[in-house]
């Protein structure tokens, strides 16, 4: 599959080389490909990999996962046009942080609205499907914990669409969770905040969720 990446941060890169690794062909798009950190990354990912710009990653993706810090995924989205992502599943990563009351951060949404939500109406004629934003990016891939390997919460309004990230979720190493449509991202970002809030409490990445059944 060609997969396109919006973003060129910690979460974005740790999909990219995911996606390689399994052998789909992955265009990494961001407002200046040339930068350093991304040739090193094209590097680093090998022959699977390519960047260029937003607009270049949307169509070549028949999937693109948004990457963005949340101050910024509104730009890139319109940057990556619409149209080149239309009638496509976008796997949304995003969490809404608002850093500017300091560290740790607070949702900028919630209760009545969500990150999610918000890509969604951004994207009214794609299929939006929120996963990977409850975890830290070193476990994204193919994750590796004494208990068995943790849990991913899905959420989106298409079933098919949340089938194939089911589908690739479980190439990644991830058992999945569909939690329903995708208003219940007003729940998993919040979830996101108890992993987040937890990491500054002990200073370490090592955690993830899983849900316990009998």
């Amino acid at each position: 599959m060609k997969i396109g990446i919006l973003g060129t941060g910690d979460v974005g890169q740790a999909l990219g080389i995911g996606f390689a690794t399994l052998g789909h062909d992955v265009k990494m798009g961001s407002r200046d490909p040339d930068q350093e950190k991304i040739k090193a990354w094209v590097n680093k990912a090998g022959v699977k990999a390519s960047a260029g710009t937003f607009a270049e990653a949307a169509a070549f993706g028949e999937l693109a996962v948004l990457c963005t810090i949340w101050t910024g995924a509104e730009n890139a989205i319109r940057l990556a046009g619409p149209d080149h992502l239309a009638g496509k599943v976008v796997i949304d990563t995003t969490n809404p942080l608002d850093f500017s009351g300091g560290i740790p951060p607070k949702l900028a949404i919630g209760h009545t609205d969500s990150a999610g939500e918000q890509v969604q109406r951004w994207l009214p004629h794609s299929q939006v499907v929120k996963a990977f934003n409850i975890v830290g990016s070193g476990h994204m891939f193919k994750p590796s914990f004494p208990g068995g390997p943790p849990d991913m919460f899905i959420c989106g309004n298409d079933d098919p669409a949340k089938a194939t990230v089911t589908g690739l979720l479980k190439t990644f190493g991830w058992p999945v969770i569909d939690i329903g449509d995708i208003e219940c991202a007003r729940y998993l970002e919040p979830l996101a905040m108890v992993w987040i809030r937890h990491f500054f409490r002990v200073n370490s990445v090592n955690h993830a969720f899983k849900l316990l059944h009998k």
